[in-house]
């Protein structure tokens, strides 16, 4: 088992990252990181399987709970809108552009509602499969991929709001795939 330094100094980035994707607010996501790692340190988790996962239904837990208690999240901007990962060898210019990238996505993802960002911020930031996800968040499989799908679709609107290009696949998938039918039928 992992001593508590070490447990922290490997999920430490992970959990602050999905902090400061679900609050938008680098000092709230400092303050949940060490609120999660207070309650990792006091649990037992001599018998846990899946440490990585169990750390981060912790993180959402506490994220969503300090979301419910602050409904106020249009005064939630980020001060510090990037991350900490390994800035020491990019060039300056390359970690001006994603300073700004992480701004302009930092305020796409705050106009999603608290469920749905949780669910794409699991997905997409950590990589969790829809299963892991729905354990995680201990709802059904398909309310789980109910609000994907509904966050997808709600960020594709405001992405065409903001106006950025978006490549429209599903009408060229559907051509495939009614040409596909089409060939099987004969």
């Amino acid at each position: 088992m992992e001593s508590n330094r070490e447990l922290f100094e490997s999920f430490n980035r992970d959990v602050y990252r999905t902090c400061y994707y679900m609050v938008h607010n680098a000092a709230d996501a400092e303050d949940l990181t060490q609120e999660v790692f207070i309650t990792v340190f006091r649990s037992n988790r001599k018998h846990i399987e899946h440490l990585r996962a169990w750390i981060m239904k912790i993180t959402v837990n506490h994220c969503l709970n300090h979301l419910r208690r602050r409904r106020s999240l249009n005064e939630k901007v980020a001060d510090h809108p990037y991350m900490f990962t390994g800035n020491e060898d990019k060039p300056v210019d390359r970690l001006a552009e994603e300073r700004e990238s992480a701004v302009e996505w930092a305020g796409y993802m705050r106009r999603l509602p608290d469920k749905i960002r949780a669910v794409v911020t699991l997905r997409y930031m950590h990589d969790f499969s829809l299963a892991e996800i729905s354990g995680l968040l201990s709802i059904p499989l398909g309310t789980t991929k109910s609000r994907l799908h509904k966050g997808l679709r709600l960020m594709k609107g405001i992405l065409l709001e903001a106006g950025v290009h978006i490549e429209d696949r599903e009408e060229e998938s559907y051509g495939q795939n009614r040409a596909y039918a089409k060939a099987s039928i004969k």
